[in-house]
């Protein structure tokens, strides 16, 4: 196995709890994480998330983040700098969470991309027509680095096709689900309420949906997350009881309550939000887009993206009746279970470990023979 690995990381989404649970996996099978982060600095509560994890190493390196970058020198400079970076820190494998980095640096070790989400796919599942500028160059970059990757991963089958389509990618993929730790929930008695979270500025996670159903079910819709964008990206809404951007133990407490969560996203590789509701216990409607249905097919309820009819019905079949709220989320947290951070880490290790010069192996039957 590797002694060590860089991992890029972002404090803003998805990738920054992704990378914790990474590292977190990883330490138990004796692998050492360096998690470089680019862009925005982590917040004291994100520091101090990272502070526990044993072997984990945080860098906050200032570098431009891809999908923030201002042009391709920016990111060829973070590219350079995270190489610069993998050279000090003598890992053994490199695992780019930005696949744009991947062609613009010679990189002293085997580079990973784990492909979580990118500008073309996301444009092509939120307006469907032509790319802007000023998505083309960040496209072209990504689609270098795909093809300059020892590896490529993504969180979803679904979603790994769609990368495949886009980028003209030989092979699929390889899909290695995302995994999660639970957040610490103590269940107290149902509440009558409907709980959504995530970048709510994201036209991508649809809230505007969410927001126009809002007006016309009977109990509150409760939004957990930042209304603004580090690109500048704002919104409001006129029914949603926006929380503001809130910390685990918070979001823990919300959903004791066992709350109907709901997404109408769409987009989305994989959903982490949706996998913390699960796990504590709540009934799902989702949007029915592909990667929700190869997650949770069976066990959520699945309405057209921008049916917001669709999701006015769904959430008041569900609203009041406890015991289907019961069963239902009983069933979604048996789904969760699945998807856990060693189940995680030891695909990725297996993967890492094929990738290593068979001189770093050891060799048994030499050994053996000796």
């Amino acid at each position: 196995m590797p002694k060590r690995i860089l991992v890029t990381a972002d404090a803003v989404g998805g990738v920054w709890q992704y990378s914790l649970d990474l590292a977190r996996g990883l330490s138990r099978l004796g692998i050492a994480t360096v998690v470089a982060v680019m862009g925005p600095s982590p917040s004291e509560e994100q520091r101090a998330a990272a502070g526990v994890i044993p072997g984990l190493k945080l860098i906050d390196t200032g570098l431009a983040l891809d999908w923030l970058a201002e042009d391709g020198a920016a990111l060829r400079d973070a590219a350079r700098g995270i190489a610069a970076l993998a050279k000090d820190a003598e890992v053994d494998i490199v695992q780019l969470n930005s696949a744009a980095l991947a062609a613009e640096a010679d990189f002293p070790a085997p580079v990973v991309v784990v492909h979580h989400s990118c500008v073309a796919t996301w444009w092509a599942a939120v307006h469907a027509s032509p790319l802007p500028h000023d998505f083309v160059w960040r496209t072209d970059m990504v689609r270098a680095g795909l093809h300059a990757a020892a590896a490529i991963v993504t969180p979803t089958t679904a979603f790994g096709e769609a990368v495949q389509r886009t980028y003209a990618l030989d092979a699929a993929p390889r899909t290695v689900h995302n995994g999660r730790t639970p957040l610490v929930v103590r269940h107290g008695a149902l509440h009558d309420f409907v709980f959504t979270a995530g970048r709510l500025w994201d036209e991508g996670k649809n809230l505007a949906t969410v927001d126009a159903a809002a007006a016309s079910v009977g109990v509150p819709v409760r939004a957990a997350g930042p209304l603004k964008g580090p690109n500048g990206a704002e919104v409001m809404f006129d029914n949603l009881h926006c929380l503001g951007n809130l910390g685990e133990e918070e979001i823990a407490r919300w959903l004791s309550a066992r709350p109907v969560f709901v997404s109408a996203a769409l987009y989305e590789p994989f959903g982490l939000s949706v996998l913390e509701a699960a796990a504590a216990g709540c009934p799902l409607i989702l949007s029915d887009i592909p990667t929700f249905r190869e997650l949770w097919e069976g066990v959520a309820t699945f309405v057209p993206p921008r049916d917001e009819q669709g999701f006015v019905r769904a959430i008041s079949d569900l609203v009041g009746d406890d015991f289907e709220r019961s069963v239902q989320g009983h069933a979604t947290a048996e789904r969760a279970a699945r998807f856990t951070p060693d189940v995680m880490a030891a695909q990725m290790a297996t993967l890492y470990r094929g990738l290593l010069p068979a001189v770093r192996r050891p060799v048994l039957a030499a050994r053996a023979a000796a």
